[in-house]
């Protein structure tokens, strides 16, 4: 797994010349804040995380499945990360940030360009706090990590 890339991937390296391209101007893999977030708009106050579905468990999605060998280590690994995630959405939420994820299954050829301009729009026009991967700012994250929609709470 030391081969495994943290920072730069290319789903990372795409958001980030297309947001690029758009004028935006951002800060990278910046340390200073809750899971070193792949992207930092300050100007826009708004975080982007971009997300790779089988290490952050995307559920509902094709790329996401669990590995057949070594089960138990792979679920409560992944179950970590997923945990982790959802920590550092809460404290950038309450530090005022707006989080943007974007998923790697959004990054399809089919369906890319109008993810990266729904994405350019949500960060330059958007007001919500909390934004996922279908532009709903409805998203709440119950007691075992599972994101869940409409479940009438809203994360503030």
């Amino acid at each position: 797994m030391s081969r495994i890339r943290g920072k730069d991937t290319k789903i990372e390296v795409l958001v980030r010349s297309y947001l690029f391209r758009r004028g935006l101007r951002f800060r990278k893999n910046d340390k200073r804040y809750p899971g070193h977030p792949d992207i930092v708009l300050p100007k826009y106050h708004v975080i982007v995380f971009v997300n790779g579905c089988f290490w952050h468990m995307h559920e509902h999605c094709g790329n996401h499945s669990m590995p057949k060998s070594n089960v138990e280590f792979w679920n409560a690994k992944l179950l970590r990360n997923r945990e982790r995630d959802r920590d550092q959405h809460h404290r950038l939420l309450d530090d005022g940030w707006r989080v943007i994820d974007v998923w790697e299954c959004e990054l399809a050829k089919p369906v890319r360009e109008e993810r990266l301009e729904r994405l350019y729009t949500q960060i330059v026009d958007s007001e919500e706090s909390h934004i996922d991967e279908t532009g709903d700012s409805r998203w709440v994250w119950d007691d075992e990590g599972n994101g869940g929609k409409n479940s009438g709470k809203t994360v503030e």
